[in-house]
């Protein structure tokens, strides 16, 4: 299945570019996208929030809107607020564009964003048709609630797939475990297919059958893979890593806490630290009280019995 164009993405695997004739190389989208594998991606509103979100050890931050459960339509985000993020931070950029839009998209590349987010949330531009992400040299996240619905995205050019869950920022997690165990649950039933009954499978799930044998081929989405929505806690994000996503989204909804930092930091280390549970016992400690003393957390930590030589450096 390797070809000019493919790029070995994990461990002996390569996924082949499914528009060769294209000069926006889909394989090296995808490279660029598997440079977050591991982290935790941040959706900040101003400079400040993403100061925080890097400090905090964020892969990548994304920029929304101050709000985006109004009455009115939510669109991209004015450029001008994201040059100011760009010039603030040094991590990569990740910006909006409605369902479709193909023109925000080219503005966003213009600006020089690091990865666009076809996003559903937000608005839908063209109900009947997705952008076409190969007339793009940067890479592309895209939303999915089943594996029909992200290989679907992949065809069409995505180098991340986001199983996106809860959307009103609520802070519930079950609608994202759902759509995660369905994404993995096919996956694992694909793995153990015959050949033959893959066409079938194909049919039944509405995905392109070169994307899907790819998929039975490498065991996995075949493209980054991170979890979106309800994410609001250290336990929440090693849930999703334990599931199998690659990473984690987290909401702007972080930054009402009472330590913006530490609410960050805790989940970033959360991601990175997912199978230890002494790191995340101690990570997810004392995050609710906004009056909590130092002194306190470390008597908290007593009483857990965990220190640095049985639950690892933080």
């Amino acid at each position: 299945m390797a070809d000019d164009c493919a790029v070995t993405v994990y461990g002996s695997n390569a996924i082949s570019d499914p528009n060769k004739k294209n000069k926006n190389g889909f394989s090296v989208k995808v490279g660029l996208a598997q440079m977050l594998r591991g982290g935790a991606i941040v959706q900040v509103t101003n400079v400040d929030q993403a100061k925080i979100a890097e400090s905090a050890g964020a892969c990548c931050v994304i920029v929304s809107e101050q709000s985006e459960s109004g009455s009115g339509i939510s669109r991209m985000v004015d450029p001008a607020v994201i040059k100011e993020i760009q010039r603030s931070v040094g991590v990569p950029v990740m910006a909006k564009a409605r369902v479709g839009h193909f023109v925000e998209a080219q503005i966003l590349e213009a600006v020089g964003v690091d990865y666009i987010d076809e996003n559903e949330i937000i608005a839908v531009a063209d109900e009947s048709h997705f952008i076409n992400k190969h007339n793009f040299q940067i890479p592309f996240v895209c939303g999915c609630r089943n594996l029909g619905e992200g290989l679907r995205r992949v065809r069409e050019g995505a180098a991340m797939i986001r199983t996106q869950g809860d959307l009103s920022g609520s802070g519930n997690i079950v609608d994202t475990v759902r759509n995660v165990r369905e994404v993995m649950g096919k996956i694992r039933v694909l793995t153990n297919m015959d050949e033959d009954e893959v066409f079938t499978f194909a049919k039944e799930l509405g995905a392109p059958y070169d994307i899907l044998a790819q998929t039975k081929q490498m065991g996995r989405l075949p493209v980054v893979h991170f979890a979106s929505g309800g994410i609001a806690t250290p336990a929440d994000a090693a849930l999703m890593m334990q599931l199998g996503c690659d990473g984690v989204f987290v909401g702007s909804e972080v930054f009402d806490s009472p330590d913006p930092y530490r609410s960050v930091r805790a989940i970033v280390q959360a991601v990175r630290n997912y199978n230890d549970v002494h790191i995340l016992a101690k990570v997810s400690s004392g995050l609710n009280d906004a009056v909590a003393s130092s002194s306190e957390v470390n008597d908290a930590m007593t009483r857990l019995n965990i220190d640095e030589n049985n639950g690892g450096s933080y």
